[in-house]
């Protein structure tokens, strides 16, 4: 425990940088749907509208049946990132996976503004930001601990064989803290399949009433 502690606590300049890049990528995709030309941003509009129309009217699918695909999307990003963190060229991939998360949440948050102003934000706080508050520090947990094995590889080749750094024990952590984050996203997944739609079910009213 004090080993995964100190390597958390090494590692911290590697949080702050996933961190920004994350967020660079939810501005970014903030920014995607101001750029939307009006015959996407109409049919972004009919989507949503039948969407919430379809939740109001036949809800949406049962927890347990939920549960495991919910689960099984966020396991993908946790194990995906844990594996580029095992070689040198996984790298990029790890910083492409934390933009790219970012846009998504960016870009699903200001589509709902954008055409539901103030539902919009009411929806996106029940829906998007409850499972994200604890999933979005999960996956940059999971990013930082990657970033830090890979560069701990990098300098291990640039070593060379004979001074090789000793890579059994970083492994180990870095697994370790991976398999944790894994167990807290099953967690937060039965949130998401349990909670969540019960929220939304209580505000798609109102965005069918204002669409």
């Amino acid at each position: 425990m004090r080993s995964l502690k100190l390597m958390v606590k090494e590692q911290t300049p590697l949080y702050i940088f996933v961190a920004v890049l994350f967020l660079v990528g939810v501005v970014f995709g903030a920014l995607i749907v101001t750029a939307l030309t009006l015959d996407q941003q109409q049919e972004l509009g009919d989507y949503l509208s039948n969407f919430f129309v379809t939740v109001d009217q036949q809800g949406l699918p049962a927890a347990q049946d939920s549960y495991w695909s919910i689960a099984a999307f966020h396991l993908k990003w946790v194990g995906l990132i844990w594996v580029l963190g095992l070689s040198v060229i996984g790298l990029p991939g790890i910083l492409i996976l934390d933009f790219l998360k970012g846009v998504l949440i960016g870009f699903t948050v200001g589509t709902l503004v954008s055409q539901y102003s103030w539902h919009g934000m009411l929806f996106a706080l029940v829906s998007v930001a409850p499972h994200n508050l604890v999933l979005i520090p999960v996956l940059l947990v999971c990013s930082a601990a990657a970033l830090g094995f890979s560069l701990l590889m990098i300098r291990s080749r640039v070593l060379g064989q004979q001074r090789r750094t000793q890579v059994t024990h970083p492994f180990m952590m870095y697994t370790l803290l991976s398999l944790g984050m894994a167990l807290l996203v099953m967690g937060v997944s039965g949130f998401e399949a349990w909670v969540t739609p019960v929220m939304m079910r209580w505000v798609t009213p109102l965005l069918v009433s204002a669409g």
